[in-house]
């Protein structure tokens, strides 16, 4: 009896080990990434329910006044609205040109690995350089949009940068711009694995261009899809460089977003207990969407056939 009990015993703390195994190999990565992400984000936390100006002094909790001054700003409403505007505009610019560039380069054409590293180029340049070019082009004085407009016979363009509903506009086009390669390498590798013999099979019975996009391509390339739109969602949300260096949230905050807002906030007025509240509020609404998005989309039922 004892050998049987000593035998379970033994096979009870393999199985534990086995169990625990894969998190005894993730504790070198984890351990930096909770010393790097965690703290200031705890710190952050923290922030959001403090008076904690940089410069006064006089830190003190103060319970949920920077949530109250937040939502108190009567900016806050159009800086929220910006927030989604361009989100939603940067997404689907850059899915369905990045689904496009994806769909062309999957075909054979002569010149196709030149075309394809030009193409994939501005995802190497950094936003700093995105911006500062951007910011260039839209010039209203001496700007080359402008420029080519005049010599196109038309009239001289506005002060885009300076513009209510225009400024927000050219940083999106130039997020748009800056993320098309990223759409475009994920859905081609997912392209890549589609095996040849569905669309053999699908010419075979007759099926057209259309059909074969949305009942074969399409859920086969799903899940990349779904995982691509959601990460690239939370990174522009969080983005604020763009909007930084091309506009500075101006004109009046009109195109400020809350990532660029809790920016200037921080760092242009020195209240790091608003700018944490704000951190709080954005990671509360990606932790909700992320959510939803992944539950309405379906994605573990992505890819089943």
């Amino acid at each position: 009896m004892s050998k049987n009990t000593n035998g379970k015993q033994r096979s009870g703390k393999l199985a534990r080990r086995r169990k625990y195994m894969p998190y005894y190999f993730m504790l070198p990565v984890l351990i930096p990434l909770l010393l790097v992400f965690g703290y200031p984000l705890i710190k952050s936390c923290i922030m959001a329910f403090q008076n904690y100006k940089l410069g006064s002094g006089d830190i003190y909790f103060n319970n949920f006044e920077n949530f109250k001054k937040l939502f108190g700003d009567n900016d806050f409403a159009l800086i929220l609205k910006n927030s989604v505007i361009y989100v939603v505009g940067s997404v689907a610019g850059q899915f369905l040109l990045g689904l496009g560039l994806a769909l062309s380069l999957k075909k054979r054409f002569p010149g196709r690995g030149i075309y394809q590293s030009i193409v994939f180029l501005p995802w190497a340049f950094s936003a700093f350089v995105v911006g500062l070019l951007f910011r260039w082009s839209f010039n209203g004085e001496y700007g080359v949009i402008n420029d080519i407009l005049m010599k196109l016979g038309m009239e001289k363009g506005p002060a885009w940068l300076g513009t209510p509903g225009l400024s927000l506009l050219v940083v999106m086009i130039a997020m748009i711009w800056i993320g098309i390669p990223f759409f475009g390498i994920m859905i081609l590798a997912a392209l890549q694995s589609i095996p040849n013999d569905i669309y053999e099979a699908a010419d075979i019975d007759g099926c057209g261009v259309f059909r074969k996009f949305f009942s074969l391509t399409l859920p086969f390339i799903k899940p990349t899809i779904i995982m691509t739109v959601l990460l690239r969602t939370i990174w522009i949300f969080n983005s604020f460089d763009l909007i930084v260096i091309m506009t500075g949230g101006g004109p009046a905050n009109y195109s400020q977003t809350l990532p660029s807002y809790m920016y200037t906030k921080a760092f242009s007025s020195y209240d790091f207990g608003l700018a944490g509240a704000l951190g709080l509020v954005l990671l509360v609404i990606l932790g909700i969407y992320a959510v939803l998005f992944l539950k309405i989309s379906k994605y573990e039922e992505a890819g089943d056939f």
